[in-house]
Formats: structure tokens, sequence, C-alpha cells
């Protein structure tokens, strides 16, 4: 029942009326298939706007003027006569009660908000201190010191939790979107939403879910790094926008842009000559040439995925070298060649990028048959 559309099942996804098991399938499916994913997103919504509905009994004026308009309609002897004025009165009744419900939605101040709880210390918002629960509306900001921590809680979303010496801010939150502000320090993050809903700004770069856990670090200088242990997130940048899989970190500078991703069990001098190659190597090519023998010499065949990232990043005499050792560690998809992997043809990019495990959409739904 899984190898198709599941449109239909949305509405009882939403209201938790799938087993545990048709839900988590469920929810794998719609990561994977964007008709899916849309139909969800659009029953959700509905579902959030029905929540805020009010009971409004109309104003006793309304049936005095139903009754006049359907007085004024012409009588005839169809057998279905009786149709017209009622669709008319249940169209000026669905007019008048959106209407009152508008109007009072645009005049309501209501405040959006993530519920708060204190783990350790005292956390504060706008500096408030919380002492067990709390609330954090949008454009406010969440603050630690030295000895809090705090979790936020995210309905239907997930949770994240903030580290000591951490300020974020709530930017926004919708059915379709919830982002943050992280300033500085660190948070951790685990998503049971479908992707592309949270995001975290910082001052380098944006972390996209796309259905994940991970944690997020920024410095004092606003550079940050990212730690993924589960599923898949994007680092959007101006500069590009890596995907990096589960095991694997990411760090970005101000200023300067994403770096190259990695799995963090590669070898401590793959790490350093990938950060010199990233951050410290622009005004010195010998400095790059050096740092892209030490990544060729040390990468396992796992570290494959920093090499095609690699390839785009080095100009076309390093990009044969690179090519050449990934192909000795992984062989390469059908339909790839070398001169076209050379040239950065892009269909050739992505064969070689769903075989490393990059593309997370892929991914998803090879593995559960989508």
């Amino acid at each position: 029942m899984f190898s198709k559309h599941l449109s239909k099942l949305s509405s009882a996804y939403c209201h938790n009326e799938l087993s545990s098991e048709d839900a988590r399938r469920f929810s794998e499916h719609v990561i994977a298939c964007p008709s899916c994913r849309l139909d969800f997103d659009e029953v959700k919504l509905g579902a959030t706007l029905a929540q805020h509905l009010d009971v409004l009994a109309p104003p006793p004026s309304i049936w005095n003027n139903l009754v006049a308009v359907i007085d004024k309609q012409p009588r005839t002897f169809n057998r279905f006569h009786f149709l017209k004025p009622l669709a008319i009165a249940t169209a000026i009744i669905m007019l008048i009660a959106g209407g009152l419900w508008l109007s009072r939605k645009l005049n309501t101040t209501s405040v959006q908000s993530w519920q708060v709880a204190r783990l350790l210390g005292t956390p504060r918002v706008d500096s408030k201190s919380i002492s067990a629960t709390g609330k954090l509306a949008v454009g406010q900001w969440l603050e630690t010191d030295s000895t809090s921590r705090a979790q936020l809680n995210i309905d239907d979303v997930g949770r994240v939790e903030i580290d000591p010496n951490t300020r974020v801010r709530l930017l926004q939150t919708s059915p379709s979107e919830q982002r943050l502000e992280l300033a500085q320090g660190r948070l951790s993050a685990r998503i049971s939403a479908p992707p592309k809903i949270f995001f975290v700004n910082t001052p380098s770069g944006i972390a996209q879910d796309l259905g994940c856990a991970y944690t997020l670090e920024v410095d004092d200088a606003g550079g940050s790094i990212l730690h993924v242990t589960a599923g898949w997130v994007s680092m959007q940048t101006s500069d590009g926008e890596p995907v990096v899989p589960a095991g694997a970190a990411c760090a970005t500078k101000r200023g300067v842009g994403p770096g190259t991703p990695y799995f963090e069990d590669t070898s401590e001098n793959f790490r350093t000559a990938l950060t010199r190659f990233d951050f410290y190597s622009a005004a010195e090519p010998s400095s790059k040439h050096s740092a892209v023998d030490v990544l060729l010499r040390e990468a396992r065949s796992r570290d494959a995925m920093t090499l095609w990232y690699l390839l785009s990043r080095v100009n076309k005499d390093e990009r044969a070298r690179v090519y050449d050792r990934m192909t000795a560690l992984v062989a390469p998809p059908n339909g790839v060649t070398r001169e076209g992997m050379l040239n950065l043809e892009q269909t050739m990019m992505n064969r070689w990028k769903a075989r490393l495990g990059l593309s997370w959409d892929q991914a998803i739904a090879f593995k559960h048959g989508a």
C-alpha cells in the first residue's frame, strides 16, 4: 500500500488515526514524495486554522435579510426550485461567518510562541527568568548563562535543547515554517516534522532540516560548526548549499562561506588539511595544493563524499587528481565519464551524488520502496 501516493491518508495521519507502524511509514513516504508532502501541508494548514475558529452566532438581522432574498426569487414549477435560494442562503451565511471570523482574527492580538522548559539554572526570556516553564514569542530572545540549560518544544515539529552561554531568538512560527536565530552558543535539535520546515539562522549560514537530528554551534566570530547525528541537514549560504549526512560535520566562516562536509571519524590530518583548504589558503595557491595532497593521501572510501564536493572547488588540473582518487575509492555509477566529470556535467555529478548518499530524497525513497 505504500508504493503509491498516500494523499488519502494525510488527514488520518494529521489527526493521529493511523497505527504507529503506518504513521511511521507514511512520514517516511512524505519526506520522499513532493506530491503527498504538498497534500499533507494543505491538510495540516487547514487543521491548524480550524483550531482557531470561534463558534459565532450570526446576528438576528441576518435571518430577516435571508427571508427577503428568498422571497424575491421567481416562483417556478421546477421540481428543484428550492435549491437555488438554499444555495444563496448557504453562501450568504458562509460569507458572513467567514467575514466575522476574519475580522476578529485581524483585530485580535494573537502572540505565536513555543513552549520553553527549564532544564538547569535560570534561563531567561527577554531578561525574565524561567522557574519551570514559559513561552518564547516571535521576536523574543532566550538566553542561558554558564550554569543554565533550557528546552524548546514545538508541537508536531520536535524539540531543541539550548546549552549554556547561548542566545536564540524565535523568528517565525507557522505550519509551513519554523525558524530560529542562533546568535551564539550551541543548540541540539531533534526534528520529526517533514523536511524543509525547520530552519536555524546563524551569522554565517542557515541550517535547513531535511529530517534529522543535529547540533549547531556559533562562536564569538560568527562562524559555525554543524554536526549531524541522524538524517540530513543542508547548510545554506550565498556561496553554496552543501548537504551534510548523518555522521558528518560542516564548518562555516562569516564572510567566507561554507566549508566542505566531512565525516567526523576521518583522520586528524584529513580534518586539518580540509580546514586549511577551506578557510586559510585563498591567497596561497601552494598551500591549497599541499592541502589537496594530504586529503587525497588520507582519504578512505567513505571520504569520497568530501572529494565529490572538492571537485567543484578546485581548478581543472587539481580536479583530475581528485576524480581519479574518487574512482579508486568508489566505483563510478553507470553513465558517468571522466571527461564529463572534469567538466562538472550536472547529470553525471547528480549520479555520483546519489551513489554517495547525498541525494537525501532519493535515498529515503529507495530505502522504503516509495
